[in-house]
C-alpha cells in the first residue's frame, strides 16, 4: 500500500470520527468521548500535512503537462520554474507525511506529574535536584507550560530531597517523557574545601496524568489524615490543618501483590483542594503502575534507550568543569551548560524525538 492509499483510509476515518463525537450516546460515555476527541485532533493534524503533500504532487503534474505540451515559450518557462520549485519539496513533504502516519502514543497529549529526587551524593544531590527543578521551570516559561508544586522536602543546605509538581499545557507528556531517568552531575560541591570534582545524581520521573475514568479506586478504602503545613505562608499555614495525607492499598492486577501508596499534599491552604489534588496524584500513580507493562513492551521492541521504561538508567551527564552536557542515549553532546540550566533544553528534546522517529520509521512499513 502506498502513502496516498493510506491517506484515503484516514480521510474516511476522520469523517467517521467527526460524526461520532456529535452523537449524544458517545458524548454520554465520557471515556469514549475523550478518546475520540483525541483521535479527531490527531487526524486533523495528519490530514493538514497530507493535504499540502497532495496539492504539491497535483501542481507538479500540472506543471509537467504544460511544459511538455505547450508551444508558448513563456508558458513553458513558467512551468519549468514551477517544476524546479516543487520537485525538491516533494521528498521533504513525503517524510513529514510518513512521520504523521506513524501511530501516535495515546499518552502524548496528557498533562504530567513530575518527580525529582536527590540520589547519591547527599547534600550535593539535593542541590542538584533543586538546579534541575529550576531548569525545568525556566523551560516551562519558554514553552508556555504551567506548573504547580504539590509537595516537597527541602535539603539540609538547600535544594530538594524530593519535589513533586504537576505540569499542564499542549502535548506535555509527548515533550517531557524523554526526561525520565537518572541525571548525573560532575562538579565541585559548595561543601568541598579541596576543590575536587564530585559526581552526584538525581532521578526524574515523568508520569502521564490519569483521567478519572481510566483508573478504578475504591474511595471508601482510602485512609485520610490531616496535618498542619510547614513552610512559608504566614500564620494560617501552621494554625490550620490544611495538609492532607492519604494511604491506599493497591493490588497489582498482574501479580496480586498488595502495596501501600502514601501521598501527601500541602499545595494550597484549602483542605478540600489538597484532597482533590492528592486523589489526582493517586490516580496517576496507579495508572503509571498498571501501564508499566505497556511501557516495558514498547521498550523491549526498541533497540535504543530513547523513551524506554527504564527510569533507573543514567540518561544524561552535566559536567560543570567542561561546561558540557551529554545525553548518553543518542550520544548528543553540547557545550552550553549555563544556557541549558537556564531552560534551553529544546535542542536535546528535538534530537531525541528525531532519533526515536527515525527508529520507528525503520520498524514501520513506510
Amino acid at each position: 500500500m502506498n502513502i496516498l492509499d493510506k491517506i484515503e483510509g484516514l480521510e474516511a476515518k476522520f469523517h467517521e470520527v467527526s460524526l461520532l463525537i456529535t452523537d449524544p450516546a458517545v458524548i454520554a460515555d465520557q471515556a469514549r468521548y475523550v478518546r475520540l476527541n483525541r483521535e479527531y485532533r490527531t487526524l486533523e493534524q495528519v490530514l493538514a500535512v497530507t493535504e499540502r503533500y497532495k496539492n504539491a504532487i497535483h501542481n507538479l503534474d500540472d506543471a509537467k503537462q504544460v511544459f511538455h505540451n505547450e508551444s508558448d515559450p513563456e508558458l513553458r518557462e513558467m512551468a519549468r520554474a514551477e517544476i524546479d520549485e516543487l520537485e525538491p519539496q516533494i521528498p521533504a513533504l513525503e517524510e513529514e507525511v510518513k512521520l504523521q502516519l506513524l501511530p501516535k502514543d495515546p499518552e502524548d497529549a496528557k498533562n504530567v506529574v513530575m518527580e525529582i529526587r536527590g540520589g547519591t551524593g547527599g547534600d550535593e544531590a539535593s542541590l542538584f535536584a533543586g538546579d534541575l527543578f529550576r531548569m525545568y521551570t525556566k523551560y516551562f516559561e519558554i514553552r508556555g507550560f504551567h506548573y504547580t508544586v504539590s509537595s516537597f522536602t527541602e535539603g539540609a543546605v538547600g535544594g530538594y530531597k524530593e519535589i513533586i509538581f504537576n505540569v499542564t499545557g499542549e502535548n506535555v507528556y509527548g515533550t517531557l517523557k524523554y526526561e525520565s531517568g537518572g541525571h548525573r552531575v560532575q562538579r565541585v560541591p559548595v561543601t568541598e574545601t579541596q576543590g575536587r570534582v564530585h559526581t552526584s545524581a538525581a532521578t526524574v520521573a515523568v508520569l502521564p496524568e490519569a483521567d478519572e475514568f481510566e483508573v478504578h479506586i475504591n474511595e471508601g478504602e482510602i485512609k485520610w489524615e490531616t496535618f498542619r503545613s510547614g513552610g512559608a505562608g504566614g500564620q494560617n499555614v501552621n494554625k490550620v490543618e490544611s495538609g492532607v495525607r492519604l494511604r491506599y492499598n493497591w493490588k497489582n492486577p498482574n501479580t496480586g501483590e498488595v502495596q501501600e501508596i502514601l501521598i501527601e499534599c500541602t499545595e494550597t491552604r484549602d483542605q478540600p483542594k489538597n484532597k482533590e489534588r492528592a486523589l489526582s496524584r493517586l490516580r496517576t500513580q496507579i495508572y503509571d503502575k498498571e501501564h508499566q507493562k505497556y511501557i516495558d513492551d514498547i521498550a523491549s521492541r526498541r533497540k535504543t534507550m530513547v523513551s524506554t521504561g527504564d527510569r533507573s538508567a543514567k540518561i544524561r551527564t552535566y559536567n560543570y568543569p567542561q561546561g558540557r552536557i551529554t545525553d548518553h542515549r543518542i550520544g548528543y553532546t553540547v557545550y552550553n551548560l549555563p544556557a541549558f540550566m537556564d531552560g534551553d533544553i529544546q535542542g536535546v528534546i528535538d534530537a531525541l524525538q528525531v532519533a526515536e522517529n527515525a527508529e520507528r520509521l525503520k520498524e514501520s512499513e513506510l
